[in-house]
């Protein structure tokens, strides 16, 4: 069980929310707190369509106005019933636009009883951008935010953001203005963005981070075309030309004949193939090297902004991997420890580490203990689900393969004829052989720590010569039973190094 200072840590308080009132969706969703890895605890939204015909009539629709205002009332309700501490209102491109804006954001403040902030241009590429540096580790291209209004680009490079740019190429507003044409839309599309070679010029070999729910259900449905195993948006990839084909695919066929496409709600469909246009259109200028899809924009971005320096800083796959690690393991501890044990058997082997390496492998020290109140039958399995498709960011999708294998390997044996194929291919073969690896190392810490702390920088494993070494004091010399021994011995297969239990 956890620590008393672990219990204590385990304490928060009242969750946060944002409500993002868009051109097309009105968006509730709820957080644990403003931390480095925001975790939501409840999501909701309502495809209202503020931004249908703002970009020729000049106003929003009454019909989409009275959905907002009834979403906003009910968000106003489920913010209450949640205990809320503070609710951020976000207002973006369709309100922006609007003669009648402002009439409705004060119908909008009072229906939900808060502040609505009306986003500049400017500001929403700002907190976008600060979604994709808070979800990716050390990201470095340029993150494009498509809503029903607005399309914003931002460059990124680590922690630093560019100067953003807003354009009128929002799903809903290039319906509006095309006539339903997607040639004309086309059109549009190119010759808006043919202006924007400050932004465009720069992307070339680097990567397109795509942040918005219509380019968020391309990248569902194109998975579903691959059969790709891992359902995950967040960090999911795609090659330039695999994506070109399949965009043109979109907007050449009827959205009912893809497949997959009952996982999208039937107000988005009709959007897809403007998503694709305008997506196409970048590849074609920009010529990244990969869109990465990211499920973190303005709201991330927003909480971002509004951490101290410090917090900023940490990593968010550590953070998360150690709030589960105080929710889920036996002893907190013993998590760091194990990560330290590691540490130092990794240095006596002279294995070369990269920096993203060491913190995959400090986050599944981490996570290996998370699935022990499973059915022993099942932890492996239980551990691979739960990691693979936990809420995660700052993490690849071959990163998340690792680190389940790692866990389930762990549990299960080192054996890669146990786990499926489609995700060791995932991982590919330079982290599925870390990952048995590692799985290795915690068979050997689990019996001899028992999960807990203490014991681990007591009982130091080490490569010394032709032999791998495991340090046991004399005190604890019981420890060192055949089992155990079967462990150092199945590790020192891997490294072609005798095994040796040595007491001190």
């Amino acid at each position: 069980m956890p620590s008393r200072e672990a219990q204590g840590r385990l304490k928060v308080g009242r969750p946060i929310a944002i409500i993002d009132i868009g051109s097309n969706s009105v968006r509730l969703v709820a957080y644990e707190g403003i931390t480095r890895a925001p975790t939501p605890i409840y999501n909701e939204k309502v495809l209202c369509g503020l931004g249908r015909h703002v970009a020729t009539t000049g106003r929003l629709d009454d019909d989409a106005v009275e959905r907002a205002l009834r979403a906003l009332a009910r968000f106003r309700v489920l913010c209450e019933t949640m205990d809320v501490s503070k609710v951020f209102v976000l207002a973006t491109a369709a309100a922006r636009d609007a003669s009648n804006g402002p009439a409705f954001l004060k119908a909008a403040a009072a229906a939900c009883g808060q502040k609505v902030q009306l986003l500049s241009g400017a500001t929403e590429a700002l907190f976008s951008a600060f979604g994709v540096v808070s979800g990716f580790y050390d990201p470095d291209g340029l993150v494009g935010d498509l809503g029903g209004g607005s399309l914003e680009l931002v460059d990124v490079k680590g922690k630093v953001v560019g100067e953003g740019v807003t354009m009128p190429l929002g799903g809903l507003a290039l319906q509006d203005l095309s006539g339903g044409s997607l040639k004309k839309a086309q059109k549009i599309v190119r010759a808006a963005l043919e202006r924007q070679t400050e932004h465009l010029d720069h992307l070339r070999g680097r990567t397109f981070y795509a942040v918005g729910g219509t380019w968020r259900a391309l990248a569902r449905l194109h998975q579903a075309a691959r059969d790709y195993p891992l359902h995950v948006m967040h960090g999911y990839t795609i090659r330039p030309d695999d994506g070109l084909d399949f965009l043109h695919l979109v907007e050449r066929v009827e959205a009912k004949t893809l497949k997959d496409i009952e996982s999208i709600s039937e107000a988005r469909r009709p959007l897809l193939a403007y998503g694709a246009i305008v997506l196409e259109e970048i590849l074609r200028l920009g010529q990244p090297k990969e869109v990465a899809i990211s499920a973190l924009g303005v709201r991330e971005g927003l909480l971002y902004d509004k951490l101290d320096a410090e917090t900023r800083e940490r990593d968010p796959l550590l953070s998360a991997a150690g709030d589960l690690n105080l929710l889920r393991s036996r002893s907190a501890r013993h998590g760091e420890e194990l990560w330290d044990w590691t540490c130092r058997f990794f240095e006596s082997v002279g294995l070369p580490e990269t920096e993203n390496d060491r913190r995959l492998r400090h986050a599944a020290c981490l996570l290996a203990d998370i699935g022990w109140r499973a059915h022993p039958d099942y932890r492996g399995e239980q551990s691979l689900n739960l990691i693979a498709y936990g809420a995660f960011s700052g993490i690849d999708h071959p990163g998340r393969a690792y680190l389940a294998l790692a866990i389930f390997f762990r549990h299960e044996g080192l054996s890669p004829d146990k786990v499926s194929s489609r995700i060791k291919t995932l991982a590919g073969v330079k982290l599925m052989e870390r990952a048995r690896l590692l799985a290795a190392l915690m068979r050997i810490a689990y019996p001899v720590s028992v999960a807990m702390e203490g014991i681990l920088p007591r009982t130091p494993l080490i490569a010394r010569g032709e032999q791998v070494v495991l340090q046991v004091p004399s005190d604890l010399k019981e420890l060192a039973s055949d089992r155990l021994i079967g462990r150092v011995r199945a590790l020192g297969k891997l490294l072609n190094l005798e095994p040796r239990i040595e007491i001190l």
